[in-house]
Order: structure tokens, then C-alpha cells, then sequence
């Protein structure tokens, strides 16, 4: 007979919000990116108000996207926010032994997901801007599978050559079935 896990309890508290803008659910799902199945909802909310505390900055939570997106507000008024969007369905609580931790559902990874591809192919304008002709593209290669593949949905459907070199580049580091696409994708932008 196995031992009685006694679970944290999880209550959820929207304070009565109604709704949030599309930008405040894209940040909080942004923010929970570096969470899912690793922190809960007092790490996302401290995340989110921009917290210096050290554990926070141990992990390198501070170079997310989101951080600080909700600076001006207090961190109760925070967790409500993210206590809402559990409750819409966007992301729901998963327990890994007994700790509560973040986890996406399908429709708030669907928005995570292009959130993060559009993120990647801002960097692709940051590289061509930036005058380089040698492209690092190693940090694409252990990237989820379904991101990376809508990203290059993303560069094909820009119909935009200027991508060809950073294509190049990444087919060189990238797993098979990723250097097959991108070679579809250079030849679809070269035609």
C-alpha cells in the first residue's frame, strides 16, 4: 500500500475579471513558457512583475520576453490575471508529485506557439539588419519540432528571398527532417 500524497492546493481567484486584451493573454502564456511542468503561479506572477529575487534571476527568468510586463501592477492583481487565464483554458495545472505546476492546453499552446515563431523570425530580421553574413544557427536545433516547422511556414509564405542565406546556414546544423523542409522552403523562395 503506497504512502498518501498530501497535494498543495491550488485555488483560483480571478478577482472578478471578465476578460483580458489579447496582448496581456500572448504576454502571461509568453511568460509561462519557461514554467510549463517546472514552476507554478506565484514563479510566473513574480516573472511577470519584473521580481529581482534570486532564485528568479538563478534561473535566467529575467531574459524572458514577458518579464516585467505587468511592473506597474501588484502582484495580487498579477496572480488574478494568470488565475484567469487557468480558468479560460488556456493553460491548467498539472501536479508532479505534489507540487501544482503551469502547463499549456491546446488553445493556449496554439497561441504560444506562433507567438514564438513570430519571435524567431523578428531574429532572422535582427540578423539580416545587422549586416552579418555568417549566420550562428545551432540555437534553432533542439527547438520544438512544431515551432520550428512553423517558422518556416512563416519565411515561405513571406515569399522573401532575403531569407535564402540564413536558410542555407541552418540547413547545415539541423536534423534531417528539418534540412529537408528548409531545402523545400529555399527552393519554394528561389522559384
Amino acid at each position: 500500500m503506497g504512502r498518501r500524497v498530501n497535494r498543495v492546493r491550488c485555488y483560483l481567484d480571478a478577482k472578478g475579471i471578465k476578460s483580458l486584451p489579447h496582448e496581456e493573454i500572448v504576454a502571461i502564456l509568453r511568460g509561462a513558457d519557461d514554467l510549463i511542468m517546472s514552476g507554478g503561479r506565484t514563479l510566473l506572477a513574480k516573472l511577470l512583475k519584473g521580481s529581482r529575487e534570486k532564485k528568479l534571476l538563478e534561473l535566467k527568468l529575467d531574459e524572458n520576453p514577458s518579464y516585467g510586463f505587468y511592473k506597474e501592477l501588484a502582484l495580487a492583481d498579477v496572480q488574478a490575471r494568470i488565475d484567469w487565464v487557468i480558468l479560460q483554458r488556456y493553460m491548467r495545472i498539472e501536479y508532479d508529485y505534489r507540487l501544482p505546476l503551469l502547463a499549456y492546453t491546446g488553445k493556449g499552446w496554439e497561441i504560444e506557439k506562433e507567438t514564438f515563431a513570430n519571435e524567431l523570425l523578428q531574429g532572422f530580421e535582427g540578423m539580416l539588419e545587422s549586416g552579418c553574413s555568417l549566420f550562428n544557427m545551432r540555437y534553432l536545433k533542439d527547438r520544438n519540432r512544431q515551432i520550428i516547422l512553423l517558422l518556416l511556414e512563416k519565411v515561405e509564405e513571406s515569399r522573401d528571398q532575403k531569407y535564402i542565406p540564413i536558410l542555407k546556414a541552418w540547413e547545415k546544423v539541423d536534423y534531417k527532417k528539418v534540412q529537408i523542409r528548409i531545402k523545400q522552403v529555399i527552393q519554394s523562395l528561389g522559384s
